[in-house]
């Protein structure tokens, strides 16, 4: 009789990703993945290959559902000006809400292991791109509805835009305070003036 998965594997991806995401790549062990993924560790090799292997489909699942849905939801949601400040809002609203100091999966792996594997280094890359051209994006689109000054650059402003989420996604793990967080909003939304 053949081998049937006694799984399903979007949610046993779902849970490596979330086992990633808390601990980091190099923190989370073999082991750390099968107690969540709730399979064995034979079942994990077969069905996603080695432990790098599982990380890069959980690296690009979480870039899938959480950065581009959230930038995605937040684009249909609010126009222009609205969207950015609101991206800034809603990372600090959770932060401070949950407590949690998981960050962004994709700011973390740009910490831990960018600088040493160029193929999720381009992985992240593309990701953080994505974030800055919904910035140049929506700046542009406030401009159009008048209200962002025609004379902030675009892709200046985006890419500074970008260096602020991504400082606020890092302190959201290492200084979790209201008003440092607050700051960083009230910087980004000065910019858009």
């Amino acid at each position: 009789m053949p081998w049937e998965k006694q799984f399903r594997t979007d949610e046993a991806l779902s849970k490596a990703m979330h086992a990633f995401w808390a601990r980091g790549y190099d923190a989370t062990s073999m082991q750390d993945l099968v107690a969540s993924m709730g399979i064995n560790r034979a079942s994990i090799y077969a069905t996603f290959g080695d432990k790098r292997s599982l990380f890069i489909k959980a690296l690009r699942s979480y870039d899938e559902h959480h950065r581009a849905a959230f930038l995605e939801r937040l684009r249909q949601q609010h126009p222009g000006k609205a969207a950015i400040v609101k991206a800034f809002d809603e990372v600090i609203a959770s932060a401070l809400k949950t407590g949690s100091r998981d960050g962004c999966l994709l700011v973390n792996t740009a910490l831990e292991l960018s600088p040493h594997d160029d193929a999720i280094a381009d992985i992240v890359s593309a990701g953080l791109h994505q974030v800055e051209t919904f910035f140049r994006d929506m700046i542009k689109a406030g401009q159009a509805l008048g209200e962002i000054r025609v004379s902030v650059d675009a892709e200046q402003t985006a890419q500074a835009l970008l260096s602020l989420f991504i400082g606020l996604r890092v302190l959201t793990r290492s200084r979790p305070e209201k008003t440092l967080f607050k700051s960083i909003a009230r910087q980004a939304e000065a910019m858009l003036a």
